[in-house]
């Protein structure tokens, strides 16, 4: 029925179908055959065998003489796929119960319970939100926090953790509010229009650039993560490689041109007026605070700006006398000199102000932020879009320059897949390219997304470039595997789990990771999946397995981003030693600065070293294939800083509490929270000479732990 309908809409929008501009089709011509142009087709499996994804693996290494390594050992496999499908370890107890189930369906049970985990959605989330370039902030100079957006965030975990269709998922983020008006869950997922970076208007900024910033990012969103093509480089020119057209790219941007950014309320019984009760009576107990700081500073701004004064020119500080309603152009221009001259910053006046003065103000402003720790949220909204009342008219951008129009375009597709055109008015535009990308027969939609969950769980995509699928972009490795998974991910109703599933439970999957000298030489890069990838963990998943491992894990789930512990030399940086205050508030339960790493406040210019150090992505853009750096700084991270100075003594607290004065079982105890394994003999040998001989702190010895190989790899 699924399918039915989905024809039947396809049918539908072929028929709004525009002739193509012959000089746009002359543009086009032969890359129009181009591979992932062409729908896709279901090819028929090369071989029998349990698992479909294995039959063409083997077909691909049979025609480089090259077999499967063997499966890697039971203990291995239920970390790698714990770590993977949560992105935490399994606990002893998982793992022994592993260890000792004999039935032939095991493994297939153990998936079954990691896919179910919460922790999945969380998992799958971190990914994703590296592609729509998700952050908390604004980013660019003042970088301000979006205080609704989390909700997207929380959105994504959902959805994959109670398996949305993905058709429905993609529908959702780029027109919920046209086809589910009234959820507010589809309403929430538009955000992810408006994920990017984007500068607040104001100040010196041209309104008209700002706006065309806006729908830039949305158009590289779209087309970077459910397109996965570069249409962004069509911006200024005619694509140099693949057949998109410079109006290709202002078409795209037509449609999102009637879209408005909008904070929209979520309705709640009594939310407004208890928040507008409670922000008055919180207004209130600070007021007298800050009157008094007010009164601190006052006199000394005054001083400032009289000094300032005194050194402008007569016609300068003639025109600020001068009113409004009376100055000529010329004075207008004196009046915003002077203004900008004599203007006094917060950091001057704290400056200047005495001793005395200044620490009753330091005191004031303390408890000022002890008050606010009490802030009241404000009530539930969606950072979302919405539609304007009229669509402006988008033309084609010489060179991409806001003031440098050339022809119009109206809201359209993609030409090589058809041209089709998008309703005129402002409303509709969008669901009708949600409805086209979602569509089952589109070329790209599907298997982008198969090839993003293949690279997520095998560390690689069949097509390496995930991003761009165009002919700058990397071949696919293994096209009929790729096809295949397209086809079946369309076919199982766009079931992420299904395909996850799949993958996990190959024999490919389940490969050893070890490097076979002979194999290498004939498949260095491994890109036919002859073994397993060894993959490092994510900076956010190595601060969470740290904080399992010391037992100071928060798993609550959901809500608003967290601010945890940045390292002083970090906070001296960004705000300036001028000003006392504490511009970095931690939350008053401190149990929340242990949340998992995906709660935690993404400030797209203030990121904590660990995570930086272990190549997090700035969320300026699409980020598919996270960077693998190894640098002396990744070191000094898990050796020297505070968190992990307190993380090893909380370790050490908690071996020392299950095995006090006893070196071999502390030994024991520390392995198996840390790896989930007893230490070979040599290991256990080693320990007991650095814990008794050497006298060597037990901290120390978890600290080792903690950055081993075996702790900070997916085996």
């Amino acid at each position: 029925m699924r399918n039915l309908v989905s024809i039947l809409l396809c049918a539908a929008l072929l028929a709004n179908a525009a002739p193509i501009d012959p000089r746009e089709e002359a543009f086009i011509g032969a890359r129009r055959s181009y591979w992932a142009f062409q729908k896709v087709a279901r090819p028929p499996l090369p071989s029998a065998t349990a698992n479909p994804i294995d039959a063409f693996i083997l077909a691909g290494l049979k025609a480089r003489n090259l077999t499967p390594s063997p499966e890697a050992e039971k203990r291995t496999l239920i970390r790698r796929a714990t770590f993977d499908l949560t992105g935490l370890p399994p606990t002893q107890a998982e793992v022994d119960a592993f260890l000792n189930d004999t039935r032939p369906n095991a493994y297939e049970q153990l998936i079954d319970r990691l896919i179910a985990s919460p922790a999945y959605g969380e998992r799958w989330a971190l990914k994703w939100l590296d592609v729509v370039r998700y952050a908390d902030t604004n980013g660019y100079e003042l970088d301000a926090e979006r205080p609704q957006a989390w909700r997207y965030r929380d959105y994504v975990i959902d959805s994959f953790n109670t398996n949305k269709p993905y058709d429905r998922f993609l529908m959702e983020q780029i027109a919920g509010d046209e086809l589910y008006p009234g959820q507010d869950k589809a309403l929430i997922a538009t955000g992810f229009l408006r994920a990017g970076p984007r500068h607040v208007v104001g100040g010196n900024l041209d309104e008209e650039v700002n706006r065309q910033e806006v729908l830039l990012e949305m158009t590289l969103g779209v087309s970077n993560t459910f397109l996965g093509l570069t249409v962004g480089c069509a911006r200024c020119h005619n694509h140099k490689f693949d057949p998109i057209t410079q109006a290709d790219h202002y078409r795209i941007q037509a449609i999102m041109a009637a879209t408005d950014l909008k904070e929209i309320d979520l309705p709640a019984l009594g939310a407004k007026a208890q928040y507008e009760a409670a922000k008055k009576a919180h207004e209130a107990r600070l007021k007298p605070i800050q009157d008094e700081i007010t009164a601190i500073e006052k006199p000394i701004r005054e001083q400032l700006r009289e000094a300032k004064k005194a050194m402008l020119s007569q016609a300068h500080l003639a025109a600020l006398d001068i009113p409004k309603e009376k100055r000529t152009e010329e004075q207008e221009t004196l009046f915003k000199e002077a203004s900008k001259q004599i203007g006094v910053s917060w950091d001057e006046v704290v400056n200047a102000i005495p001793a005395e003065p200044k620490a009753r103000r330091a005191a004031l402003r303390a408890r000022m932020h002890a008050i606010n720790l009490d802030e009241p949220e404000p009530p539930p909204a969606a950072f979302a879009v919405a539609n304007m009342d009229q669509a402006p008219q988008t033309h084609i951008l010489k060179l991409g320059e806001p003031k440098h129009k050339l022809s119009p375009v109206e809201p359209a597709f993609l030409s090589v897949l058809g041209a089709i055109e998008a309703p005129k008015g402002p409303g509709g535009r969008r669901a009708a390219f949600a409805k086209w990308l979602a569509d089952p027969q589109h070329p790209l939609t599907a298997r982008v997304m198969a090839n993003r969950v293949w690279q997520f769980r095998m560390g690689t995509g069949i097509v390496p470039t995930p991003n761009d699928f165009g002919q700058l972009g990397g071949r696919p490795s293994n096209r009929p595997l790729l096809d295949w998974l397209a086809a079946e991910f369309v076919s199982s109703g766009w079931n992420v789990k299904h395909l996850d599933k799949l993958i996990v439970t190959s024999a490919t999957y389940r490969q050893s990771a070890a490097i076979d000298p002979a194999k290498a030489a004939i498949d260095a890069d491994n890109k036919l999946y002859w073994r397993m990838n060894q993959r490092r963990l994510e900076g956010e998943a190595l601060r969470d397995n740290i904080l399992l491992a010391s037992g100071k894990l928060n798993s609550k789930q959901f809500g608003p981003p967290i601010k945890t512990p940045i390292e002083q030399e970090i906070y001296d940086i960004i705000f300036t030693e001028a000003e006392p205050d504490n511009l970095w508030p931690l939350p008053k339960d401190r149990s929340e600065i242990y949340r998992k790493s995906i709660y935690l406040l993404n400030k797209r210019t203030v990121r904590l070293p660990l995570l930086t150090n272990f190549d997090q992505p700035d969320a300026i853009s699409s980020c598919p294939v996270r960077a693998v750096s190894t640098h002396a700084l990744q070191a000094l991270s898990l050796l020297n800083s505070d968190f992990l100075h307190e993380q090893s003594q909380a370790l050490a607290a908690r071996v020392s509490a299950a095995c006090p004065a006893d070196a071999d079982c502390q030994t024991r105890a520390a392995y198996s929270i840390t790896l989930q394994r007893p230490p070979r003999p040599e290991e256990q040998q080693l320990a007991r000479q650095f814990l008794t001989q050497k006298r060597m702190p037990l901290e120390d010895f978890c600290k080792a732990l903690l950055n081993r190989h075996e702790f900070v790899y997916i085996p």
